[in-house]
């Protein structure tokens, strides 16, 4: 079988990128092993001298190949991480059929051992026994996932041989063809907490979209949830026939991040996990022990005997070893190497002299306990020590050998021999798969060795610290290798286990860290890290770990981001008496001193933190949190199984409660505050006293699935409580907290409630549901009312619609109901839609509530924001940010005042909402102008209001502030003398106003339409305003006298004097209407008129040498034109979207232009040629590379630098198009940005309304 022809194009294409970066040797152990390379072949290879000789030889010999040897060495590729190379061939992989391997000497085991090896599942281990029997029950059962999604539950106790059993019923032909041609996708669980979990996720996504076309790369997921959504994405649309394997799961909490209607294998010892799960479910249990016959091969394959032939010992050996295969290898490891010793090891096994403490319910430890002791009394003495440290190592986690020669202080050749005897011992297990191999301990060899070495457990941890500072003196590995991996993500394990107190808060307080680990792990390790080690941070410092935890909880969406943002830079937007901030500034200072720039947010004093309050009760995500009525109180459950109930003003820890067996879904206080509710994953509805923390009433007979929600009456008059769950059709019941049974069952929906709550007057319960509906129940009768359709709202009804949840407005006359990314208000009484609030469409409205005593709303979304509206107005009022991961439950408190959000990031925050809605830190409008006057910074802007303020930059105070105006504010400018500000309006009405008395100098009567822009001329006497009705007026504005300009078509958005001088009277206008018009501002003539381009015109400036100008348009086109001539002297073509913003340098030499895709390009004004693409680096598949349009442009005094504003502020150098520094604001969609003279200061707006007047540091 020939190599195809497209792939034999594609080594030809990028045969000298491939040479370039490849290293043969690693790859070509992976060929091998896939039997596309024979030993010589790898010999003749390795004869050549050098690295970049061996890969020309290596790709010679590939092009000789067939299609088998192509997608083997791109297996090999993704494997050693060259993802980027593995990219380029991706394209032209050959489609392989199982029969194309029909030919080869082995009838499938090829194809086999390809699919097993692209999806990471481990091979057989060196010593291997089959088990037909129970081989063949699970592959009975993998049989029946072929025509419906479901879970098979392979179930055994420690040690019985789980892993291997579900990795060999997959190695077959027939079965991977007929069930699951979509592959074989393998991920190792163990014991883990979230970060944890998401990093395992996000590996399996990465691996998963490798295979996929380029577009289908995302950056990783952020949180859980996210990873569960792309998930869902990747196993229905991507692999709709494949099969995961998770192996040793441990919590029904992993199950649920991977509950997406896919088919899932899993290895588990606790056969009852699948019950939080939907779907076909199957079992299969593992016996405790191999029979004898089992125990006896593998002796005989150990010690190269046949069954038969063993000494009379070797029977009663594998009964002593309690049929476990692990022990069995241990003995057999041990009789390989002194064979003369089956008498002795007996003994050693029938002496039982080693007593374990604690016993494990599951496992006999005896047997092992006996094994190992005699496996390790082999031992040297000096390697007896040398395994003693690896108690130290956490279970289902694999080491490198780098890290053990740190530890060990050898060199890693012999270390790599210690570990070889360690493994052929059975001592330890070796994962070959990965290159360089790792190692790691079976959980009951660790049980074992943390048993015998309790005592010393903190000198150990101790010891590994200590090897570590050793070792790297000159600060922490970044190389990013398994090396690397191992220190960044256990060294403050290790610390806190050593009890190193003093080390820890050095290095967990150090923004140097927090810059490591973010960049290698993620924010979500670190985030973890201060919650986890906070008891023992807290004693030295809790007000520096809550600054360091509250820093990377504002920020660790921005750490997501690649390439990864300047952590310095992120930490100087941080209060000024953060330690935080103090440290970034320190840094700041000495790294300006070599010329990083670096810039100071100055009055972000004003913008104290939003949330008042952030507490963290809980380990893991909080699913709801909620006021008590008297609004002193606030309780919170989640993924912890506990409720918490802590005090509202300072959160106070008051009642902690181990609530459940499972995670705890909901919680809800009685009217009177004296009772709360809890429902659960476990089925299970509980009722608590608060004051007293003690159980009163459980319900958890009638659901069969997890209760979702549950919520009281408002009032006491008549206590009932309701509750939903995920029950096909007896899912909402309503309780009588005196009876032992429900006292209704509300009957309509036969998909899962989500959600359910009473209206104000108690009359009515509305539930909310997975079939796309709303339904209204009389809460008397338990009769269906009526019936609000919210899944016909969405045009695309080919997906399915979930409603959330469903709230009702203080009068009880309106619904507002949650799904998919809207909000959408209905009538109750008519059921018609009133109100549609649409997001963005990549976030999902998690929950809504709407305020008991206001028009406002507030809503939760997926994409870590919370967003409060006026319903009166359909109007957003606020965004408050800060949380870190989706955001699952908002309520206000009774007064209306406050507003809490719970999230997955851990933490419930509480907002004032008045702060929220009216702060003068959050409510100007983006239409601004600056004066840089000598050290003052003058800025004039809207408020949301609509009055027009202007503010000293500096101190933040507010010079002057207009009454709110009838017609929105559209553009303001400001003129030094007199000491003026203009505001042009929606109505086309233009004020002057004296500053700072606020006088009224002139009303200005006679545009028709909106205001867009307006400007004075130098002397002040003079003043250009150019609106929607496609005129430019020009006011003598003191005495009324105005000249109108007529003759574009289309708005007029900006103009410009085509010179600074007083003498020259010319003005350049474009518009909407593609051309450019040059008049005369004395007389008004028209002196020039050009069609210049297909589209709109967007943005034009003009040279500081006053020769050229330059237009760009929607046309996705910029041009440059003479100022004399008026011919277009060169056309830059290449953007590939509409061209936003133009700025020449002040040498007018270069034009940089920016587009809607967050491109900018730089351009030589002599000849049109481009010089410099401004880096492409990091853009996401979800994102432009500017976050936005690209509005604004400026250069440096000596043309080195520029800055560009998008969705946020970034600085280039201009020689090299890199960029140098990002600054990103709470909110985004930046319009334009001012500089002062110097190029030291910055002012801009973003659209939530906060102002940054940014300052370069030196």
């Amino acid at each position: 079988m020939a190599l195809e022809e497209g792939a034999r194009s594609c080594l030809l294409r990028f045969r000298k990128k491939l040479e370039q970066d490849i290293k043969p040797s690693y790859l070509m152990d992976h060929m091998i092993s896939d039997d596309v390379l024979t030993v010589d072949e790898e010999e003749k290879i390795k004869f050549q001298p050098t690295r970049k000789d061996q890969a020309v030889a290596l790709l010679e010999l590939l092009l000789r190949k067939d299609n088998r040897a192509y997608i083997s060495f791109y297996n090999a590729l993704i494997k050693e991480a060259y993802d980027d190379l593995a990219n380029l061939l991706h394209d032209n992989l050959p489609r392989i059929s199982p029969e194309a391997y029909k030919s080869t000497s082995d009838t499938f085991t090829s194809y086999v051992q390809t699919v097993l090896s692209e999806g990471g599942v481990p091979q057989r281990p060196v010593v291997f026994v089959s088990r037909p029997a129970m081989v063949n029950q699970i592959r009975d059962k993998l049989y029946r996932l072929q025509k419906e999604p479901g879970w098979i539950t392979v179930f055994g106790m420690a040690g019985s041989g789980k892993s291997i059993l579900a990795a060999e019923s997959v190695r077959h032909q027939g079965l991977i063809e007929e069930c699951f041609p979509g592959g074989i996708h393998w991920l190792s669980i163990g014991q883990l907490d979230k970060p944890d979990l998401l990093v395992k996720i996000q590996s399996l996504c990465f691996r998963l979209e490798q295979s996929l076309d380029a577009q289908s790369l995302h950056r990783p997921p952020n949180s859980l949830d996210e990873a569960k959504e792309r998930l869902r994405f990747l196993m229905l649309r991507r692999y709709p026939r494949s099969l995961l394997i998770l192996d040793d799961v441990w919590e029904s909490t992993v199950l649920k991040v991977f509950d997406v209607q896919c088919r899932i294998l899993f290895t588990t010892r606790n056969r009852s996990l699948t019950d939080s799960v939907s779907g076909v479910k199957y079992g299969v249990e593992v016996e405790s022990g191999m029979d004898e016959n089992k125990g006896l091969e593998i002796l005989a394959l150990y010690t190269n005997n046949k069954p038969q032939g063993l000494p009379e010992e070797a029977r009663s050996i594998v009964r002593e070893c309690k049929g476990s295969p692990l022990v069995v290898s241990l003995i057999g490891a041990l009789l390989k190497e002194k064979p003369n010793r089956w008498r002795y090891y007996l003994c050693q096994l029938q002496q039982k002299q080693f007593k374990r403490i604690r016993k494990s319910s599951s496992y006999d430890y005896d047997a092992l306990d006996q094994a190992m002791a005699a496996s390790i009394e082999v031992l040297p003495d000096e390697h007896q020590e040398l395994y003693k440290d690896l108690t130290v190592i956490e279970k289902d986690i694999k080491v490198p050998a780098k890290v053990l020669s740190i530890l060990w202080d050898l060199e890693p050749e012999e270390v790599e021999d210690i570990l070889e005897e360690f493994v052929n011992k059975s001592l330890l297990f070796m994962d070959s798969n990965h290159k360089p191999y790792l190692y790691y301990l079976h959980d009951l060899q660790l049980d074992f060795l943390e048993e015998k070495n309790r005592t010393q457990l903190e000198s150990l941890h101790s010891k590994v610290v200590r090897q570590y500072q050793q070792h790297y003196r000159d600060g922490p590995p970044t190389s990013g290798d398994d090396e690397c991996l191992y220190w960044i993500r256990f060294l403050t394990y290790h610390m806190a286990k050593g009890n190193l107190s003093q080390e820890l808060n050095s290095l967990m307080f150090s923004l140097d860290w927090v810059r490591i680990k973010a960049q290698i792990m993620g924010p979500a390790h670190l985030i973890n890290d201060y919650v986890e080690y906070g008891p023992i941070l807290d004693k030295e410092n809790s007000e520096v770990r809550s600054q360091f935890q509250e820093f990377l909880s504002l920020n660790g969406h921005q750490l997501e981001q690649r390439p990864f943002p300047d952590v310095v830079q992120l930490a100087l937007s941080q209060p000024h008496t953060s330690e935080v901030y103090r440290q970034a500034l320190l840094q700041a200072q000495e790294r300006a001193s070599t010329g990083k720039l670096y810039f100071d947010w100055l009055n972000k004093s004003s913008l104290e933190s939003l949330s008042r309050l952030v507490i963290h009760p809980h380990q893991g995500s909080i699913y709801s949190a909620c006021f008590s009525h008297d609004g002193a109180k606030i309780a919170s459950c989640g993924a912890s199984k506990t409720l918490k109930v802590f005090k509202s003003t300072s959160g106070e820890k008051l009642t902690e409660i181990q609530a459940h067996d499972d995670e705890v879904l909901c919680c809800a206080f009685s009217p009177d505050d004296h009772l709360l509710a809890t429902c659960s994953s476990d089925r299970k509805v509980k009722v608590w006293n608060v004051e007293r923390a003690m159980l009163l009433r459980v319900f958890d007979v009638e659901h069969e699935e997890q209760v979702n929600h549950c919520e009281f009456t408002n009032t006491t008059r008549r206590l009932l409580l309701a509750t939903c769950s995920n029950d096909k059709c007896l899912n909402v019941k309503l309780w009588n907290l005196n009876k032992p049974s429900s006292q209704n069952t509300m009957f309509g929906h036969f998909e899962s409630v989500n959600h359910c709550c009473f209206s104000p007057d108690d009359a009515f319960l509305s539930t909310s549901s997975n079939d796309g509906t709303v339904k209204l129940f009389d809460a008397s009768s338990a009769n269906e009312w009526k019936t609000i359709d919210v899944r016909s709202m969405f045009t695309d009804n080919d997906e399915e619609v979930f409603v959330k949840c469903s709230t009702w407005t203080a009068d009880g006359k309106r619904i507002i109901c949650a799904a998919r990314n809207a909000a959408l208000v209905f009538d109750v009484e008519t059921s018609d839609m009133l109100l549609e609030i649409r997001t963005n469409r990549l976030s999902t409205v998690q929950y809504c509530q709407a305020c008991p005593t206001s028009n406002l709303l507030a809503i939760a979304f997926s994409n870590y924001a919370v967003e409060l509206w006026d319903l009166e107005a359909n109007k957003k009022m606020a965004d408050l940010s800060g949380h870190l991961s989706w955001v699952h439950r908002v309520q206000f408190s009774p007064d209306g005042s406050q507003l809490l959000s719970c999230s997955d990031d851990q933490t419930v925050r509480l907002w004032e909402t008045n702060k929220v809605h009216t702060s003068s830190a959050v409510c100007l409008k983006r239409d601004s102008d600056v004066l840089f006057n000598d050290e003052q910074i003058i800025v004039s802007a809207a408020d949301n209001c609509n009055r027009l303020q202007v503010r000293d930059g500096r101190t933040d105070s507010v010079l002057f502030q207009s009454e709110e105006k009838p017609s929105r504010i559209r553009c303001t400018c400001m003129c030094r003398q007199p000491s003026a500000v203009v505001l042009g309006q929606e109505d086309g009405t233009v004020q002057v106003l004296e500053v700072p008395s606020g006088k009224i100098l002139a009303t200005l009567l006679g545009h028709t339409k909106t205001v867009l822009h307006c400007q004075f001329s130098q002397n002040g006497q003079t003043l250009i305003t150019s609106s929607e009705d496609t005129t430019i007026r020009v006011w003598r504005w003191q005495s009324g006298e105005c000249k109108v300009l007529k003759g574009h078509k289309e708005q007029i958005r900006c103009f410009s004097l085509l010179s600074t001088s007083p003498a020259d009277t010319r003005l350049l206008s474009w518009s909407f209407d593609g051309t450019i018009k040059v008049w005369d501002v004395e007389s008004g003539e028209k002196l020039q008129d050009t069609e210049a381009h297909q589209g709109a015109i967007l943005s034009c400036h003009v040279s500081p040498d006053g020769c050229l100008f330059a237009t760009t348009s929607a046309d996705k086109t910029a041009k440059l034109w003479g100022c004399d001539s008026w011919q277009c002297i060169h056309t830059l073509s290449g953007h590939q979207d509409c061209v936003r913003s133009c700025r020449f340098s002040w040498d007018s030499r270069r034009l940089a232009t920016g587009d809607d895709n967050g491109e900018i390009r730089l351009w030589s004004v002599n000849d049109g040629t481009l010089l410099k693409i401004c880096s492409r680096d990091g853009k996401d598949g979800m994102d432009s590379l500017h976050g936005g349009w690209v509005t604004d442009l400026h250069f440096s005094p000596d043309n080195s630098l520029l800055v560009s504003t998008g969705g946020y502020i970034k600085w280039w150098d201009v020689e090299r198009g890199e960029a140098l520094q990002t600054f990103y604001p709470s909110g985004c969609a930046l319009k334009r940005i001012h500089v002062s003279s110097d190029f030291s200061t910055f002012v801009t707006i973003d659209n939530i309304g906060i102002l940054y007047i940014l300052q370069r540091v030196v």
